[in-house]
C-alpha cells in the first residue's frame, strides 16, 4: 500500500466511493485502488449485466422476477460485455437495481469481494453494502458538469450520439429514480466525506481523496 494508508485495526483496509453517474467516482476509485494496492469492484457494472440479461431474454428489467432471477444467474464474464454503458444500459440498471431481489443476490458477491481489502463505487456502498468501511466517500458533481462528460465520453466512442440536452435530461431522470427508489436509495453514509469533483481533473481528485483518507485514519 501508499506509504501510511492502512488500516487502523486489523481489519483490511476498504475504500466505500458512492455517487451519481458521470460524478468521477469510476475514474476515482480505479486509481485510489492502485494507489493502496487494493482490488476495485465497479458495482454498477453488476447492475448493468444484470439489466443487458433481462434484456437478452426479452424481457422488461422491471419486472422483478426476471431481474432477480437474472442476478441470480450472474457471472464474472458479465462483466466484461461491451454493451454495459450508454443511455440504454443506464436505464435498464435503474430498473434492476430498484428490485429489492437483486440487490439481495448481488449484496454478498460485493461482501465476499471487500473481505480482504479493496475499493468498491456504486450507489449504496456506504450505506448498504460496506456500512462498517473505514472511509466512505460520497462524490458528486453538478447535473451539467456530469451531462457534459457523458457527452464527451459518448462522442470519443463515435457513432449515434444523443445531443447534450437529451443525455442530461436522462441523467436527471436516473438521478431523480436513484434519489427515490425503495431500495437503497443514493444518498451519503453519515459518515461519509463529500467530494465535489465540478471544478477537479482527475488527479485533482485522486490528490483530494488521498488527503480525506489520511485524514479519515489519522495518519
Amino acid at each position: 500500500m501508499s506509504d501510511g494508508l492502512h488500516s487502523l485495526d486489523d481489519r483490511p483496509l476498504t475504500v466505500a466511493i458512492d455517487g451519481p453517474a458521470a460524478s468521477g467516482k469510476g475514474t476515482l476509485a480505479k486509481r485510489l485502488a492502485v494507489l493502496l494496492g487494493v482490488p476495485h469492484l465497479d458495482t454498477g457494472l453488476l447492475y448493468r449485466a444484470v439489466g443487458r440479461r433481462v434484456l437478452d431474454d426479452g424481457a422488461d428489467p422491471a419486472d422483478a422476477e426476471a431481474a432477480t432471477a437474472a442476478a441470480v444467474a450472474l457471472v464474472p464474464a458479465d462483466l466484461g460485455r461491451s454493451d454495459l454503458r450508454g443511455p440504454v444500459a443506464d436505464a435498464a440498471a435503474a430498473k434492476v437495481a430498484s428490485v429489492p431481489g437483486v440487490r439481495a443476490a448481488l449484496l454478498e458477491f460485493q461482501r465476499r469481494f471487500a473481505q480482504s481489502g479493496a475499493v468498491l463505487d456504486g450507489r449504496d456502498i456506504g450505506t448498504v453494502v460496506l456500512p462498517d468501511a473505514q472511509v466512505k466517500l460520497f462524490v458528486t458533481a453538478g447535473l451539467d458538469v456530469r451531462a457534459r462528460r457523458r457527452h464527451q465520453e459518448l462522442m470519443a466512442r463515435g457513432g449515434n450520439v444523443p445531443d447534450f440536452e437529451m443525455i442530461r435530461a436522462e441523467m436527471a431522470a436516473r438521478d431523480e429514480a436513484d434519489r427515490t427508489r425503495a431500495a437503497a436509495p443514493l444518498r451519503p453514509a453519515d459518515d461519509a466525506a463529500i467530494l465535489d469533483t465540478s471544478s477537479l481533473d482527475a488527479s485533482e481528485a485522486l490528490a483530494r481523496a488521498e488527503a480525506i483518507i489520511r485524514w479519515k485514519l489519522g495518519v
